[in-house]
């Protein structure tokens, strides 16, 4: 019989709801409760899953049986909260950002490394099937030599952000997605940002990633789009790859042909918590960890940063 991972979901609006949903569904975890500052809300969830709901994490986390915990609280709450649970001994599968700057990010880092615990960054894009095969295609060098990506992140804006800007909520995953593919992180970016309908925070972003050897990765994310996209262009000295992540569709052209690989669609969040629970397990090594989510948040900020200064922001050192 399989050993079953006890889990905890602490905030359950609009994507920790599907975290406890998968959680509900995979065949070696256990959803055990659900927590949520809204009672309401965390009642009706329980409900549906058949499960404890509390208002404090601090109660929660008491619990022996919880080995694991998604957060996936408010932005500005997700380092708190993740704290929280890596003190009560709990490996730990954050949502992104992971903190609301670097040093918190490190904090946590430090705390799971000195815990034994896992601590993993929801970067969902990496789990895409698309995804894996552009980075084995790149790998190979089946598209030649890679020249430069190109990925578009846009939409209206969602109702239930209300604490962070589009960099940190939707460039971040092409971030990591171009850190991922080149193989190492930038050193340098150039970005341009602005509020045309929200005032607290940017709207609309247009950031420039440069690589080693000249390579680029541009990104273009925003919230004033009246449809939702979401794409990636990969390309290559010899042939260019595109993904739709929506539909999960790639396809690859050369100067020869058009072709559309067969590739089974799966839903990324339940391969990114089933890898969560193998590592957990110590059946794989982590996809992404907690420096992932670190280099991420510092290359959004340094895109910010770039954006009100006007001017390349170069990375002297990581």
């Amino acid at each position: 019989m399989k050993r079953k991972i006890g889990v905890a979901v602490i905030g359950v609006g609009f994507w920790g709801r599907n975290h406890a949903r998968v959680y509900s569904e995979l065949e070696e975890t256990e959803l055990l409760a659900v927590c949520d500052i809204d009672a309401e809300r965390a009642k009706n969830i329980a409900k549906q899953f058949g499960v404890k709901a509390y208002t404090e994490t601090g109660k929660m986390l008491k619990r022996e049986d919880i080995e694991a915990v998604s957060v996936c609280t408010w932005s500005t709450s997700l380092a708190k909260e993740t704290m929280k649970a890596l003190k009560a001994g709990k490996h730990v599968l954050v949502e992104k950002p992971m903190a609301a700057n670097p040093k918190q990010a490190e904090v946590l880092i430090k705390t799971a490394e000195k815990e034994g615990l896992h601590l993993s960054v929801g970067f969902l894009m990496r789990f895409i099937p698309g995804v894996q095969y552009i980075k084995r295609a790149i790998e190979d060098k089946r598209i030649g030599e890679l020249v430069c990506a190109t990925a578009k992140r846009v939409s209206e804006w969602p109702e239930r952000i209300g604490d962070i800007g589009v960099v940190k909520d939707l460039a971040i995953h092409d971030i990591d997605v171009a850190r991922y593919l080149f193989g190492g992180d930038p050193i340098a970016v150039y970005a341009k940002t602005g509020n045309m309908k929200h005032k607290l925070f940017e709207d609309y972003a247009h950031i420039m990633l440069t690589f080693e050897g000249g390579r680029n990765a541009f990104i273009e994310a925003n919230w004033l789009t009246p449809y939702k996209t979401r794409t990636l262009v990969v390309t290559g000295s010899q042939a260019i790859m595109k993904l739709d992540y929506i539909t999960q569709e790639l396809t690859i052209e050369d100067a020869k042909e058009t072709v559309q690989p067969r590739i089974p669609w799966h839903e990324p969040l339940k391969l990114e918590l089933q890898h969560f629970i193998n590592c957990i397990l110590g059946r794989e090594k982590p996809l992404i960890t907690g420096f992932d989510g670190l280099k991420a948040l510092k290359i959004a900020e340094a895109a910010l940063k770039s954006s009100k200064t006007c001017r390349l922001v170069k990375f002297k050192e990581w």
